[in-house]
Parts: C-alpha cells; structure tokens; sequence
C-alpha cells in the first residue's frame, strides 16, 4: 500500500495523543493547576492535530463530517463518534483538574475506556481489510494498542510501566513483522482467483491492462526493497522501544529524560507506520502481476 504522509501522521500522533488522554482519564497521573492545563492541553493537541491529519487523505477533506453517518457498517465511521465521544467526555476531567476540582471515579473509568475504544477503532479500520492480508490479523490491533499505551505511559513519566510497555513493543514489532510476511501466501490467493479465471487452468498476464497508471496502482501497490525493509524494521524496534527504555534506566526522571524518550519513540513510531503500509500487501496487485 501507498503510505501516505497524512494517515501515517494521522494514526501516530491520534495513538499517541489518546494514549495520553487514557493515563490522564484513568487517573494515573494527576496533574493539577497549570500543569493540568499543559498535559491535559498537550494530549488534546496531539490527539486533534493527528484526527485532522486524516483529512487531508480524502478527495474532498470537506466531506469529512459525511464519515459520521455510516456508523453501522463502517470502523472509520465508529472511529470518528468514538474519538469526538473521549475528547467530550475528558473535557470535564480536564477543568477538574486544572481549576481543582473533582469528578466521581465511574466517570474516569468510562472516559479512559473510551480512549481505549477510539484506538481499537482506528487499527479496526485496518484489520477489517480482508484484501489485505498482512492487516487482517490480530496483529494489527494489538499494534496500534500497545503503541499509544507505550507512548502515553512515557510521556505521562511512568518509569516501571514505560519499561515493561517498551519490551512488550519491542516483542509485538517483531512477532507482527515475522507473521506478517507468511500473511499473504497463507491466504493462497493467485492471479487466478483475482481474475476468476483460476477454473481454466494456470492464469498469467498477457499484457498491461492498461497503457497508463491509475488509482489502484498509486494507491494499493507499492514494492519497498528488502534490504530497506530489514533495516527500518531494526530502526523501528530499537528507537520506539528498546531506546527509550534505556533512557528510563540510565537518566533520571525528569523534562530532559521524557522528552529524549518521546522523541526517540515517535522516530521509531513513524518507522514502523511507514512500514506498516509499505510492507502490506493488497490481493489488487495479482491482477497486475505485481505479487
């Protein structure tokens, strides 16, 4: 698949800004007064700079608001209601906070689970995509998970738990990078049954469909090269997990060891989101020729 900048930036930044929102809801963390108003206002920017972001994948980003009509067969639909349902409801923990008041823990938890909730949705927007096998597995969700626990847990400053989120990562990335690559032969999909002409025997191309590119081809094909792979497959596993653990470990915690753990964990991040659309396969390409 095409990894396009705004949906990369758009899973990313969302992840991370609703990880955030999570410890902050779930009452993990506690902020109050003007650090309440910098947290609670840093995980509100991340989480809407990185919805927006979505937009700017669409033909019509002015059409957006039509996502919200479809919640009942579409996960991107459930995404939308789910993200705007945590930023409401987190809006009254946030002025708690800031200006010292307090909410019962039923609503904290209902909150943090929506935070929960609009991350599933968002890998469910992926893992639904049977056409793509690499995606349609639990992997997925698993991924985009323990990817906003992780970033949330650094930037909240949770020393223990940002250490056992990072080898839990660490672990997640290269199980969903081994399985991932047996994904699309385990589907047994062929050119033949791209085409339905797999019943009259071994099917192969003839010629181009066509003279010219088009959508499928800009947009469901893309060929990244193994060596390439490997190396920000590495690159992904060492800066978004196995770095900032060593930060945790060998700094002490503060501003300084926080914001050099978050920057090497969203390099990392936005490796692992590149490869996650560069890597995925769709069964499209068997009718080009092109798997």
């Amino acid at each position: 698949m095409h990894p396009a900048p705004s949906v990369i930036i758009f899973t990313v930044l969302s992840g991370l800004g609703f990880g955030l929102l999570f410890f902050l809801c779930a009452g993990v963390v506690r902020p109050f007064g003007l650090d309440a108003f910098l947290v609670w206002g840093f995980a509100y920017a991340l989480a809407i700079i990185g919805l927006a972001a979505s937009t700017f994948h669409l033909g019509q980003p002015m059409r957006a608001w039509r996502a919200f009509t479809q919640w009942r067969t579409s996960w991107l639909s459930r995404e939308a209601w789910a993200s705007v349902a945590s930023l409401l409801m987190s809006a009254p923990l946030a002025l708690a906070a800031i200006f010292g008041g307090a909410l019962p823990v039923f609503f904290e938890m209902v909150a943090a689970a929506m935070c929960l909730l609009t991350i599933f949705a968002t890998s469910m927007i992926y893992t639904q995509i049977a056409a793509v096998p690499r995606w349609n597995f639990w992997t997925t969700p698993a991924l985009f998970i323990v990817f906003a626990l992780t970033g949330g847990a650094i930037l909240s400053g949770l020393t223990f738990l940002s250490l056992i989120l990072c080898g839990t990562l660490a672990a997640v990335l290269w199980v969903s990078f081994k399985l991932g690559d047996g994904r699309f032969a385990a589907r047994g999909a062929t050119m033949g049954s791209a085409t339905g002409l797999g019943g009259l025997g071994a099917v192969r191309q003839f010629a181009p469909a066509h003279t010219g590119s088009n959508y499928l081809l800009r947009e469901m094909i893309h060929v990244v090269g193994r060596k390439h792979s490997q190396r920000l497959r590495v690159l992904s596993i060492l800066c978004a997990a196995v770095l900032p653990a060593l930060v945790f470990l060998v700094l002490p915690l503060g501003i300084g060891a926080i914001a050099i753990a978050l920057c090497l964990h969203v390099i990392g991040a936005f490796a692992a989101r590149w490869l996650f659309f560069a890597e995925a396969e769709h069964v499209v390409g068997l009718y080009y020729g092109q798997r």
